[in-house]
C-alpha cells in the first residue's frame, strides 16, 4: 500500500498527505466532485482534475497487483515459480518490467527456439553463453549434437538451433529490454513513409512521407496523424535507433561469461535476435506506449474544449428567440420564455431560392414583438452570416439584441429520445431551433442533454481510444455541472443525473417525485425520494440548490453538514442569518467568533464564508460577445493584412481556430498566439473567446486561411 502511493505520488507530482488522502476517500467510495468540494483539508485542496489524476494512477497501479497475481499462478501452475522469481514478482512496482519477467514463461506459439529445445540444443546453447563449461574444441562440440533422428542433420543445423534458443533468451531478458527500452525512449526517433503500393488517397498524407521526429519529443497531434495514415493504409509507421548501439545494450546482460571460442556464434546470435525478436517487439511497445501517451493528451484537449463550452456564461431571465438558419430549407425559430417553455415555432425564407426577405421580416417582427423578445440566439451553422446580416438590417428596439450562439451537436440533439420527451409532436426540424434559444438561456444544462463526442471539442475525435474519449469527457461533464450546481425544483433529468452521487435511475426519481408532490421545500426533503439515503445525500447535498425554501442555506453551495456550524457562528455574532447572506462586511465577522468548529479546517470555512459572500454566485462569469466584421462574408472576401475581430471555436495542442465569418474557420498556430513561448495554447485563448487576428495568408485552392494572434502584429495590447 505504502508503496503503491509513493509511485502515485512520483506519478502525478503531488504530495504524499494529499494523495494519502485522496486515495482514502475514493476507496471510501466518495465521488471526485465531492471530494474536490468539501473535503479540502483531507487532499490538501486538489482540483478535480489532480483528483482523477490520482484515481487513473491508483486504478493502474492496483491493476498492475492483480495483474501479478495472474502471473504468479501462471508460473506457479508450470511448475516454474521460484523463491527468487516469486520475490522480485512479488516487489515489483513497474508493469513493463512486470511484463518482461513475465515473458519467458508466457504460453506461446511453437518457436523456432522451442524446435531447437526439443531437438536437445539446449546445453549447446548454455555452452555459447558460458552458462555450463564449454569444451575449447568448438567443431567438435557443435558436431556432437548433430542427430538426424532429431532433425539435426548437419554442423550448421546444430549450430543454428543453438544460436535459435540463444536469441530467443536475449530477446526475453528483463535487463536487456530495460535497456532497449531506455535507449528507445531516450533517442529514438518515429518516422513515416510512403506505403508501397499506396492508393492516390495515401498524397492526403504527402507531407508525412519522409517524416522524422524523436520519441522523446514526438508532438501527439502529429503522432496521431501518422498513425491516422497507416491505418488508411498510406503510410508506413516505425520506430529506430542505433542498431549498434541496441545490439550492444541486448549483449551487455550476457557477454561477460561468453567463452572465446563462442564469441562469434553469441554475436551472430544476439544480431538475429535484434533483427528478428527484440526489435520488432520494442518497436510494437513503444509505438503503443507512444500511442497511449498521445491518446491521453488529445483526450486532455477535448476535455479543456468541452470544459470551455459548459463554463460559458449563461444568459439567464431572459426570453429568446432561437433561429436554426438555412438556405433552401428556411430558417427554422422557436421563441421560448425565461424558464425555456417554447412559446411559438415558425420557419421563415429570406434568403435564395426563395427570398422572401418582406415576409420573413414581417413573421420574425410580429413574434419577437408578441413575445416580448430580449434576445436573438442564431446559430454559428450553415447561413449564418448571411442570417445576421438579415436581423441586422431590420430596426429593432434598443433593448433587443442579437447573439450568436454554437450550434454543434443540435440535430443530434433533435433526433434524440431526450428532444422527443421533451418536445413531443414537434417537428424535428424545429426542434434544433429550441435548442440554440436555450443553450444561450443556459449552455451547461442544455448540452448536456448531447453525448460529449457530439458537441466537437477537439480535432481527430475518432483517432483516439473512444472509451477513455467517453470518460474523460463525461468526468468534464460532471465537473461542471456540480461545480454551477443545480436547481433540482427546475432541473432536466439530463442535468439531475451528473450530480455527485445520483446518476440516471435516481434523477428519474427525483423528476417523479417532484411532479407528483410538488417542488421540493427543502434540501432535507430529497431524502424522501426512493433511493437518496444519508449516503447518497452526503455526495449531492450540496451541489442541490433550492431557492425559496424555508431553509435560506439551501440556495448556497454550503453543505447540509455545515449547517450547524453556520447558525453556531450567527448566534455567537449576534445576527440573524438573512442579515448575513449577501453582506460581506457581516459575513467578516463571523470570522472572530469563538465557536467549536468541529473537523472544519481553514479550506472549508474560506468556502463557507465565500458562499455566504455571495449565496448562489453563478462562477461561469458574463457572457461575452463578438461582431464580425462588415462586407467580410467569404473567403475570397479576405486579404493578407486584414485585422479581423473573431470568435474561438476549437483550440487543440498545435493551437486554435478562430471563426471570422466567413464559414471557414481559420488556423491561428501556436507560433503566432503570442509574442512569447506559448507552452499550451489554452494558456492564451478558450473556446467561445472573442478575439483580434490578423490575416496571414489566404489560401484559396485548399481553403485554408492563416491567423495570427501577436500583439505585435495585430496592434492590441499585450
Amino acid at each position: 500500500m505504502e508503496r503503491l502511493l509513493d509511485r502515485v505520488c512520483e506519478r502525478t507530482g503531488l504530495g504524499r498527505v494529499s494523495v494519502g488522502g485522496c486515495v482514502r476517500l475514493l476507496d471510501d467510495g466518495n465521488t471526485i466532485p465531492f471530494i474536490a468540494r468539501y473535503r479540502k483539508e483531507a487532499t490538501g485542496a486538489l482540483d478535480e482534475v489532480q483528483i482523477r489524476a490520482v484515481e487513473e494512477a491508483w486504478r493502474e497501479y492496483r491493476e498492475t497487483e492483480a495483474r501479478k497475481k495472474t502471473i504468479l499462478e501462471t508460473i506457479d501452475k508450470a511448475g516454474k515459480l521460484t523463491g527468487d522469481l516469486r520475490r522480485r514478482i512479488e516487489s515489483c512496482l513497474d508493469r513493463n518490467e512486470l511484463e518482461d519477467m513475465y515473458l519467458p514463461f508466457k504460453p506461446r506459439k511453437s518457436t523456432r527456439a522451442d524446435k531447437a529445445r526439443k531437438a536437445g540444443l539446449e546445453p549447446l546453447a548454455e555452452m555459447i553463453l558460458g552458462r555450463r563449461p564449454a569444451p575449447s574444441d568448438r567443431s567438435g562440440t557443435v558436431n556432437g549434437f548433430v542427430n538426424p533422428d532429431l532433425g539435426v542433420a548437419t554442423f550448421e543445423e546444430a549450430l543454428a538451433g543453438a544460436e535459435d534458443i540463444v536469441s530467443d533468451l536475449v530477446s526475453a531478458n528483463g535487463e536487456a529490454r530495460a535497456a532497449v527500452r531506455d535507449l528507445a525512449f531516450r533517442s529514438g526517433a518515429i518516422s513515416a513513409r510512403r506505403k508501397r503500393g499506396a492508393s492516390p488517397e495515401a498524397d492526403t498524407f504527402s507531407h508525412y512521407f519522409e517524416y522524422r521526429e524523436p520519441v522523446r519529443t514526438v508532438a501527439s497531434h502529429r503522432f496521431l496523424a501518422v498513425r491516422r495514415g497507416e491505418a488508411q493504409g498510406g503510410l508506413v509507421v516505425s520506430v529506430s535507433v542505433d542498431d549498434a548501439r541496441g545490439i550492444q545494450l541486448a549483449s551487455r546482460p550476457f557477454l561477460g561469461r561468453v567463452p572465446h571460442a563462442y564469441r562469434e556464434d553469441f554475436e551472430a546470435a544476439v544480431t538475429e535476435a535484434w533483427d528478428r525478436l527484440l526489435w520488432p517487439s520494442m518497436d510494437r511497445e513503444v509505438l503503443s506506449r507512444v500511442e497511449k501517451w498521445a491518446h491521453r493528451e488529445a483526450v486532455s484537449v477535448f476535455e479543456n474544449n468541452l470544459r470551455s463550452l459548459l463554463m460559458e456564461p449563461p444568459l439567464t431571465g431572459r426570453r429568446v428567440l432561437g433561429v436554426d438558419p438555412g438556405f433552401r430549407n428556411g430558417c427554422k425559430m422557436a421563441c421560448v420564455d425565461a424558464t425555456g417553455r417554447v412559446l411559438q415555432t415558425a420557419t421563415i425564407y429570406p434568403h435564395e431560392p426563395r427570398g422572401d426577405r418582406e415576409g420573413a421580416r414581417r413573421i420574425i417582427v410580429d413574434m419577437v414583438t408578441r413575445h416580448r423578445l430580449d434576445v436573438l440566439a442564431v446559430g454559428d451553422g450553415t447561413a449564418h452570416r448571411e442570417t445576421l446580416t438579415f436581423l441586422e438590417s431590420i430596426e429593432w428596439p434598443d433593448d433587443v439584441k442579437i447573439e450568436s450562439v454554437s450550434e454543434a451537436g443540435a440535430s443530434v440533439y433533435s433526433a434524440s429520445e431526450v428532444a422527443g420527451r421533451e418536445l413531443p409532436g414537434m417537428d424535428v426540424t424545429l426542434r434544433g431551433a429550441v435548442s440554440i434559444a436555450r443553450r444561450l438561456q443556459d449552455p451547461l444544462a442544455e448540452l448536456v442533454k448531447i453525448d460529449p463526442r457530439s458537441i466537437g471539442v477537439g480535432q481527430y475525435q475518432h483517432d483516439v481510444d473512444q472509451k477513455m474519449l467517453e470518460r474523460g469527457l463525461d468526468a468534464v461533464v460532471e465537473e461542471c455541472v456540480n461545480r454551477v450546481g443545480v436547481d433540482v425544483n427546475t432541473a432536466s433529468p439530463s442535468l439531475l443525473r451528473h450530480v455527485a452521487g445520483i446518476g440516471p435511475i435516481l434523477a428519474g426519481a427525483m423528476v417523479k417525485h417532484r411532479d407528483v408532490n410538488g417542488p421540493f421545500s427543502g434540501r432535507a426533503a430529497l431524502q424522501k425520494v426512493p433511493g437518496l439515503g444519508p449516503a447518497r445525500f452526503t455526495q449531492c447535498g450540496g451541489f442541490l440548490r433550492i431557492r425559496d425554501g424555508a431553509e435560506q442555506l439551501d440556495v448556497t453551495g454550503v453543505h447540509p453538514e455545515r449547517y450547524g456550524l453556520v447558525r453556531r457562528m450567527v448566534r455567537a455574532a449576534g445576527v440573524e442569518l438573512r442579515s448575513v447572506l449577501g453582506h460581506p462586511e457581516v459575513v467578516r465577522r463571523l470570522a472572530d467568533q469563538a465557536v467549536d468548529r468541529g473537523d472544519a479546517g481553514d479550506e472549508t470555512i474560506k468556502d463557507i464564508f465565500a458562499e455566504l459572500e455571495k449565496p448562489g454566485l453563478d462562477p461561469r462569469g458574463i457572457r461575452e460577445g463578438v461582431r464580425f466584421a462588415e462586407g467580410i462574408h467569404t473567403i475570397e472576401d479576405l486579404e493578407t493584412g486584414m485585422v479581423l475581430p473573431g470568435k474561438v471555436t476549437n483550440v487543440t495542442d498545435f493551437g486554435l481556430f478562430v471563426d471570422i465569418g466567413v464559414h471557414r474557420d481559420g488556423l491561428v498556430h501556436v507560433s503566432r498566439m503570442a509574442d512569447r513561448p506559448v507552452g499550451s495554447p489554452f494558456d492564451v485563448a478558450r473556446p467561445q473567446q472573442a478575439v483580434t487576428v490578423l490575416v496571414v495568408d489566404v489560401d484559396l485552392d485548399r481553403n485554408r486561411i492563416s491567423l495570427s494572434m501577436k500583439p505585435s502584429e495585430v496592434g492590441s495590447p499585450g
